[in-house]
């Protein structure tokens, strides 16, 4: 049983990573797919990472399976009926065309698929949605420019671009080209960063990409200069936990340094990243990090504070969802993430 979330938003979520076993083997059925594992249970057990590039490995196997317009609006809405079940309000979600357009799938159907889920969701779910394309930072930067210039080309409905895939020796400066195009377009920007790369990836990030957010960001505690940056400007960082114990970023949960990010001032938020590979969605963090006696109510508070003021939700939206966090703090403890947590 889960713990009562209180409003908040999702801000590190990739689409490709909420395909769902289930989803992977229906979706294989529908396109006349054969995969290479007989069973559910046999694809489940290769859920067991060493490192980052033996999740990717899997990843990009598994979605092979998305062909057409109908599997990318079925894979977005399997999330937001997720997210939405989970209490989430507002989620900023990933989206990597290059995986898909490298494959021979077309990006007008890829961008069709997925806009036309999110397009229904407040509607439908009461959840507010922004897309993100994600470049994939070991491929090249002509490859994100010519990206980036498609979708504009589509005039595709997408609010900012993100950097993501394998971080070590693809540092962010590598992208400050196709950055800057994004910028002058109006689109906001967020990249990977300080997740097995080092503490000088999230000074590029910031100061080559001009990046409004940091996704992951962990490895910032190494760098006591960084921390004190990012506490000054309140840089969001868009942290993923259970990620982190699944590639071996930190030993267990236990030992993850959020706690420690929150005490310093860290503009912090709580988010799944890839949640059918890594353990579960935002409530599966937030459970798993309570239980481990990490989080107290006030901490919840804040993370959820935190994930709103940090959306690129407009204005509006924003004092709404965070006058829905007020009335929820409002009401007895319990009813929104009453599990005890650490001692204050």
């Amino acid at each position: 049983m889960h713990t009562s979330m209180l409003p908040a938003a999702e801000l590190h979520l990739h689409l490709e990573g909420t395909l769902e076993p289930e989803t992977i083997f229906a979706i294989a059925e529908r396109n006349k797919i054969a995969l290479p594992y007989s069973s559910i249970d046999q694809l489940r057990a290769r859920y067991a990472f060493t490192d980052l590039q033996s999740f990717l490995d899997l990843c990009y196997t598994n979605i092979d399976v998305l062909r057409t317009a109908e599997d990318f609006a079925d894979m977005t809405t399997a999330y937001l009926e997720r997210a939405a079940a989970a209490g989430l309000r507002h989620a900023e979600v990933f989206l990597n065309p290059q995986a898909h357009t490298a494959r021979g799938v077309p990006l007008p159907d890829v961008m069709a698929g997925v806009a036309s889920a999110l397009s229904g969701s407040l509607r439908t779910h009461g959840l507010s949605t922004g897309l993100i394309v994600a470049f994939l930072r070991d491929e090249s930067e002509e490859s994100a420019m010519a990206t980036l210039d498609a979708a504009l080309a589509l005039d595709a409905a997408f609010i900012g671009v993100g950097l993501d895939s394998a971080e070590v020796g693809h540092p962010p400066s590598k992208f400050a080209t196709v950055f800057q195009r994004a910028r002058a377009e109006g689109l906001h920007r967020v990249a990977h960063a300080g997740e097995e790369g080092p503490p000088s990836y999230i000074w590029e990030a910031l100061d080559v990409l001009g990046v409004e957010r940091i996704d992951h960001g962990v490895r910032c505690l190494e760098d006591d200069q960084l921390v004190r940056r990012l506490v000054e400007d309140q840089v969001p960082l868009t942290v993923c936990p259970l990620s982190n114990v699944s590639l071996r970023v930190v030993d267990d949960i236990a030992s993850h340094p959020l706690p420690t990010m929150l005490e310093r001032g860290i503009k912090v938020t709580v988010n799944s990243d890839d949640p059918a590979y890594f353990g579960g969605y935002v409530d599966d963090n937030l459970d798993a990090l309570t239980q481990a006696g990490l989080l107290t109510r006030a901490d919840l508070a804040t993370l959820a504070r935190n994930s709103i003021e940090a959306s690129f939700a407009d204005p509006g939206r924003k004092q709404q969802l965070l006058t829905e966090l007020s009335v929820a703090l409002s009401e007895p403890e319990g009813k929104h993430g009453g599990t005890p947590g650490r001692p204050t």
